[in-house]
């Protein structure tokens, strides 16, 4: 198929930043694209050929939607798999697959597919609601402190809670859950993987990922990961192996954790660009957003290697502040050189709310490190 200057129509369910990145792409290559998002105001709306306003979970909405396009793709997990499902039984083509994200979309069936396929991951146990954890933990079933998880629908690190106390279920909603044991580790780290329909696989390094202490959100991204040759040859090897398991078709961000004893044991993954990608649109030859359209569409698939050492700080919203977005100091760090800011496209402002990102490129990752903390000290997203 004829997919460039051409009536081929690309469907992208989420219009979120993640899908505005993903039509810079597009539009690259002149692809045609159909973006339904809930949001009148999404990011995308200023950059797709059409938008649609509609309910990613509403299984009418979303089939109808996908009727429209050639082959579906998405930038959000939370939409209706069943409708996906069914648009694939009538030869729409959908990547990642239904099948892929009905695996990923719950975190109890995610945890179970590990085991299922020997894949290491914290030990864990699943619920159906979370006032049975507390009887689990009066029995010896369940040991203080854990992680706990919903099953469904948590991002950018709501959802997920360390439970030191019993005290601390009680602010908990009763839902679908599981509990995990809080692994002492050393780095947290990911891998990206990038496969099309033919079974063309290739990798990203590994990447190192520094989250802030209270929102439980990454707040720098760093590639290449700072550790032992060893320990990132086994964090691939890991990611290959939970890319081959689900025979997936796009992009799969593996998350990971590098155990006290150097082991590499999974956390969780993302069947879609990632945020531990963002340093590839100034750092890689091949940015994450232009593979994943490769990879859905069966192009070959492009040189994963970086051009020099790449550091992302994600700019969220400042704690106190809401309202009309204010980018403070924005002109000050775009006057050190190799920094460049993406502004993601939203009018408002919450704490932690993901607004933008930073890259820092630098021929060394200890001066790119050092000047992404200058960047995170000036930068502050706060509100009229």
């Amino acid at each position: 198929m004829n997919y460039f200057s051409s009536d081929f129509r690309l469907g992208i369910l989420g219009g979120g930043q993640l899908g505005k990145m993903l039509l810079y792409e597009t539009r690259k290559y002149d692809i045609q694209t159909l973006v339904l998002d809930p949001n009148d105001e999404a990011p995308c709306k200023i950059a797709c050929n059409q938008f649609f306003k509609g309910d990613l979970m509403d299984f009418d909405t979303v089939y109808n939607f996908g009727k429209k396009v050639d082959l579906l793709t998405f930038e959000i997990e939370h939409v209706n798999v069943d409708a996906l499902e069914k648009l694939e039984q009538e030869n729409i083509k959908v990547f990642p697959s239904s099948k892929t994200l009905r695996v990923i979309q719950n975190k109890a069936r995610q945890k179970l597919f590990y085991s299922d396929n020997n894949i290491p991951t914290a030990p864990f146990l699943r619920f159906s609601f979370t006032d049975e954890i507390s009887h689990s933990i009066q029995n010896g079933n369940l040991s203080l402190p854990f992680v706990w998880k919903s099953a469904q629908f948590g991002y950018d690190g709501q959802g997920v809670k360390i439970i030191k106390t019993l005290s601390d279920l009680e602010s908990l909603p009763n839902i679908e859950c599981i509990a995990e044991e809080l692994v002492p580790f050393k780095n947290e780290l990911a891998v990206i993987v990038a496969r099309n329909p033919d079974g063309n696989v290739i990798t990203y390094p590994v990447i190192e990922m520094e989250f802030h202490p209270t929102a439980n959100q990454v707040e720098y991204v760093i590639c290449p990961a700072r550790i032992d040759r060893e320990v990132a040859k086994k964090a691939q090897s890991t990611a290959l192996k939970v890319s081959d398991a689900l025979g997936h078709v796009g992009l799969l961000a593996v998350e990971m954790f590098q155990t006290k004893d150097d082991e590499i044991i999974v956390n969780e993954v993302a069947p879609r660009p990632h945020n531990s990608g963002h340093y590839s649109i100034e750092a890689s030859y091949t940015n994450q957003f232009e593979q994943h359209i490769r990879a859905i569409l069966n192009l070959p698939l492009g040189s994963t290697a970086s051009k020099v050492g790449g550091i992302m700080v994600n700019l969220v919203g400042s704690e106190g502040y809401s309202g009309d977005v204010v980018y403070e100091n924005i002109e000050e760090i775009m006057r050190i050189d190799g920094v460049t800011p993406h502004i993601y496209g939203k009018r408002e402002t919450r704490p932690f709310r993901k607004m933008g990102h930073v890259t820092i490129v630098n021929e060394e990752l200890a001066e790119a490190r050092k000047i992404a903390q200058e960047v995170k000290n000036l930068i502050k997203v706060i509100s009229k």
